[in-house]
């Protein structure tokens, strides 16, 4: 066993090691050790609303489908368009719903322990990272950690960054920037810094190769992103409430999107603070102690999350086998099935992250969590869980499969549009029938029949925007009632034109899955300066040319069902423009000075933000070619080897093929410059990690030598 699939591992810039088991899940056999609990008040009430008025707008919906396709007789065909036309309104109708609920019904808030009675506790705030650009990473922390300080809580937590890089670049700047947060905060908060050398499981196996390694230090840890930021009065307040309940297992804080500058990030943000609220709302009052974990900006019971959280690999080949790439909501359905409760905290605040830059960032990021939401098609039947896990499992499957839905539910009408315009109808088709069948598409009903899919559809967007309007910060932070409500038309219609090419390029996703590709593991951007229009074009060329074939047909079958699928056509039409466009700062800033999307951390920013962002700006500029930086700052070089944990050793008989063809490299160079031409990234990250093979670099240059690796050997 490697110490990334648990062994302990000692040294480097860690606490003494304090294993926690964390045994694998079986997701096929379940022995219930915990009794269950019911939904009672304000949570029953809830559900009852949501999923039975779920269902009787879905079935208003089918039967007036129904009645703008049907003849005497229904074909197959017919009968399949009003099945996906039933799914499809569902889906939407459960959304639209819930929002109504979150307008109405006030969800329980979890218990809370008082600032000043709250336990003595130790908590970690888990920062995994992965080839991201530290600065700002590490900035959020330490405005984070003076903000707990400030409050005389900083007693109570410690820092952990988890590297899982792969980039030696990214690996090298991380150790200078928490080497260097270690040190500013040296005497007020810990600081722990730990790099894998093997990225098994992704994030999940990152954080619980931390929980069997080091887990029993913490009573409690608070997961973040890289993006995440989280004021002291939320990091208190998610502490106390979940030392409150000791059956409290995680505790979700609803993160708001922050600090975005270009127009698909602004369109994002102001739709999550707007529109966002409700929808939590509505999601804490049915989920109760059910709740969801998005993986991040939220606090879990280590004991809880080690007992019941471990996950298995799911059986086959990848992309559907393998790893459980989006973990969180299985982590979350697996707490509840061991007993735990898992709350959301809509109303908290104060908890804040930022979103994809572009369409195209966001369409790469999709890559990945629709490869792991079908995944969870093999874990919604597994035994033990509680049916608004299911649900939580099914949304985040149905997210995905909807696209191709739609797109399905849109081919299909296409031909049955075709079919009565084209294909000679059979007028008697009974032998001795009088009457004919006059063949029908009530276009006058198929209207009405789209006004109340607009409706629905629309319904949290609506609901959103009245509770801004009468909800005074709200109005006010997006520039008043005017401001507020042209800023709602534009985000809708954006929305609107947004969405078919996100649909189109989530069933071609479905597509790769199925195909059996793998999404791999990308680092996300977290900004931009705009998509070139190369990227753009031939990423979306495809979408304009769907756009074209679906809009020319229609001309000659349906002037009707033009009109419906204009917003589809139109939007594909315009893929390349509005593609280029959603990642460009100045049309978003233009937007900003005309009073449009605002959000309340840009009209009134809060004070972690503007720490943090004051942080950053202050930092010196990174290097770009990290071997070549520690190569010529050797004080910098055996800090590096000291903060880190040892590479794993090699074992007899097989031999570092990439650490032996660095060493070869090096001895033959005649200069430094020549030597880093030679190297590969695998051997530059093994001379990144050996103190000895960094002197021989900076020796090439005729550096005078220091000692280094003796000097490393006693600073470890």
């Amino acid at each position: 066993m490697t110490a990334d699939q648990g062994e302990p591992r000692a040294g480097g810039a860690m606490p003494p090691l304090a294993p926690l088991e964390m045994p694998v899940q079986n997701l096929r056999k379940h022995v219930r050790t915990a009794p269950r609990e019911g939904s009672r008040g304000k949570v029953f009430l809830a559900r009852l609303l949501v999923f039975l008025g779920t269902a009787l707008l879905t079935a208003y919906g089918a039967f007036e489908m129904y009645g703008v396709v049907h003849v005497k007789s229904t074909t197959y065909l017919q009968w399949l368009y009003i099945a996906l036309f039933a799914i499809t309104f569902g889906w939407i109708a459960l959304a639209a719903v819930s929002a109504i609920v979150g307008m109405i019904i006030v969800p329980e808030a979890p218990a809370s322990e008082p600032a000043e009675g709250m336990p003595v506790t130790r908590t970690a705030l888990v920062m995994p990272v992965y080839n991201e650009d530290p600065s700002m990473t590490a900035a959020a922390l330490r405005a984070m950690a003076e903000d707990l300080i400030e409050r005389g809580a900083g007693g109570g937590f410690e820092i952990v960054v988890l590297s899982d890089s792969t980039n030696v670049d990214a690996w090298i700047r991380e150790s200078l920037v928490f080497r260097r947060l270690r040190d500013e905060l040296a005497g007020r908060m810990p600081v722990w810094y730990r790099r894998r050398w093997r990225n098994v499981a992704r994030k999940a196996g990152n954080v619980a190769d931390f929980i069997r390694n080091w887990g029993s230090h913490y009573d409690f840890f608070l997961v973040l992103d890289a993006d995440s930021v989280l004021s002291a009065e939320t990091i208190v307040a998610l502490a106390g409430g979940i030392a409150a309940d000791d059956r409290l297992g995680l505790l979700q804080s609803v993160p708001m999107l922050t600090g975005g500058d270009t127009l698909f990030a602004r369109l994002q943000q102001f739709a999550g603070a707007v529109y966002g609220p409700i929808v939590g709302r509505g999601l804490a009052a049915w989920s109760g102690n059910d709740g969801n974990f998005w993986g991040h900006n939220a606090i879990i019971r280590t004991r809880a999350f080690a007992e019941a959280a471990g996950l298995p690999d799911l059986p086959g080949r990848k992309p559907i086998g393998g790893p459980i790439m989006s973990h969180d909501f299985v982590e979350a359905a697996l707490l509840r099935r061991a007993g735990w409760r898992v709350r959301m905290a809509p109303d908290l605040g104060g908890s804040y992250e930022a979103s994809p830059p572009s369409l195209i960032d966001v369409a790469k990021r999709d890559r990945r969590w629709a490869q792991g939401n079908i995944q969870h098609l093999g874990v919604i039947g597994a035994r033990g869980l509680r049916w608004p896990n299911r649900v939580h499992l099914a949304t985040g499957i149905f997210s995905y499969l909807s696209s191709a839905l739609w797109l399905t539910l849109i081919l299909i009408g296409l031909v049955l549009a075709g079919q009565a315009q084209f294909i000679r109808p059979e007028y008697f088709a009974e032998e001795y029938q009088l009457f004919p069948d006059w063949p029908r598409f009530d276009a006058e009903r198929m209207l009405y029949v789209l006004a109340l899919t607009a409706v629905v559809l629309f319904m949290p967007k609506i609901v959103g925007y009245l509770r801004g309007l009468f909800h005074a910060p709200t109005r006010r932070a997006s520039g008043g009632a005017i401001a507020l409500t042209f800023s709602v038309i534009l985000e809708i219609v954006l929305s609107a034109l947004y969405a078919p090419i996100m649909m189109v390029i989530q069933t071609h996703q479905l597509y790769d899955i199925a195909r059996g590709r793998d999404s791999g593991w990308v680092t996300q951007r977290r900004s931009t300066e705009g998509d070139a229009w190369r990227e753009v074009w031939s990423l979306h060329q495809w979408h304009m040319l769907a756009g074209v074939l679906l809009a020319l047909p229609l001309v000659f079958i349906n002037i009707y069902l033009l009109g419906w699928l204009s917003p589809v056509i139109l939007g594909l039409l315009l893929a390349v423009p509005l593609s280029w466009a959603s990642g460009r700062a100045g049309i978003g800033n233009a937007l900003r000075r005309m009073r449009l999307l605002l959000v309340e951390s840009e009209t009134v920013p809060p004070p972690i933000l503007t720490r943090r962002d004051e942080i950053a700006a202050a930092m010196t500029e990174l290097p770009s070619d990290g071997i070549a930086y520690l190569a010529a700052h050797p004080d910098d070089a055996i800090a590096h080897v000291a903060f880190n944990l040892p590479r794993p050793p090699v074992l007899p008989g097989h031999p570092d093929a990439d650490l032996l063809t660095a060493e070869a490299k090096l001895t033959d160079a005649a200069n430094r410059e020549e030597a880093l031409g030679w190297l590969t990234a695998p051997e530059r990250m093994r001379i990144a990690a050996d103190a000895r093979l960094l002197e021989k670099l900076a020796g090439l240059a005729h550096v005078e030598r220091q000692g280094w690796a003796s000097r490393a050997d006693t600073d470890a």
